[in-house]
């Protein structure tokens, strides 16, 4: 309510669609509730120029979906406002990191870093989504994958979020060009060493096989979860916005809050 009441008293207000995307039906919503509301992407904030040159004359509000400080770019925006001699202050909201944990059953204590699944830009694919994974496994941690936005990766428009059957896609080409540069991995130092033998561990199982659990739309009335594996992502449709968690060994109790999801 806080923040509302603040996007209500700004002269300007611009949506940062860039790091997540609000449903269209609330954010016509929101836009009725406080006033208009326009569209800004990657370009506008991270060379924030138009940004501050209105903040020196105005009471500017920069709308984010989520916690606002969860991305590095706004930490970032952050800074270069103090540089600039503009006051920021923040109004923290609930993360997909947050909603995720406690939503399907598995304990926070037990994930490790997380990671986005990216799409292949330009027929360039990255391997080190993968690797995340395949360590926290190692260290029996589980993952959250947020599933990317934008197939350009330019942060522009036009954005794609990926689905369940793209996350599939992509995850078998980061297997696939993993397994080509196994070998060539370098193990100089202990973390090296570690992080090779658990892509090593990893690549020997069956990618279809990997258990992960489909969150869809997480904090909205459309909510759901799908507990589910990597081969059977192509036959569910997810939502809006779609992450994935890649289970390590569950508990007993995240056994049981598993099964509410199959």
């Amino acid at each position: 309510a806080e923040a509302v009441e603040a996007a209500k008293a700004a002269d300007v207000r611009r949506y940062e669609a860039y790091t997540a995307l609000w449903p269209r039906s609330e954010l016509d919503a929101l836009e009725a509730a406080v006033g208009s509301i326009e569209k800004v992407m990657r370009p506008e904030v991270e060379q924030p120029d138009v940004l501050f040159e209105l903040a020196h004359t105005s009471l500017v509000a920069l709308l984010v979906v989520g916690d606002p400080l969860q991305a590095t770019t706004h930490v970032d925006l952050q800074l270069q406002a103090a540089e600039a001699g503009i006051e920021c202050r923040v109004f923290h909201g609930v993360s997909i990191t947050t909603l995720v944990t406690g939503a399907i059953g598995l304990s926070n204590y037990k994930f490790g870093r997380q990671t986005t699944l990216t799409y292949p830009y330009g027929g360039w694919v990255a391997t080190s989504p993968l690797e995340v994974i395949a360590v926290n496994m190692h260290q029996n941690l589980h993952t959250l994958a947020l599933l990317d936005l934008d197939p350009t990766g330019e942060g522009v428009g036009n954005q794609v979020p990926m689905k369940p059957s793209d996350a599939l896609v992509s995850l078998r080409l980061m297997w696939d060009k993993l397994g080509q540069m196994l070998d060539e991995m370098p193990r100089e130092t202990a973390l090296e060493a570690m992080r090779h033998e658990a892509c090593a561990v990893f690549l020997a199982r069956s990618l279809d096989d990997v258990h992960v659990v489909l969150c869809a739309d997480m904090g909205t009335d459309d909510e759901r979860m799908v507990a589910t594996t990597v081969g059977a992502l192509d036959g569910i449709e997810g939502g809006r916005l779609n992450s994935l968690v890649f289970q390590s060994t569950a508990s007993e109790v995240e056994e049981r809050a598993l099964l509410r999801w199959e």
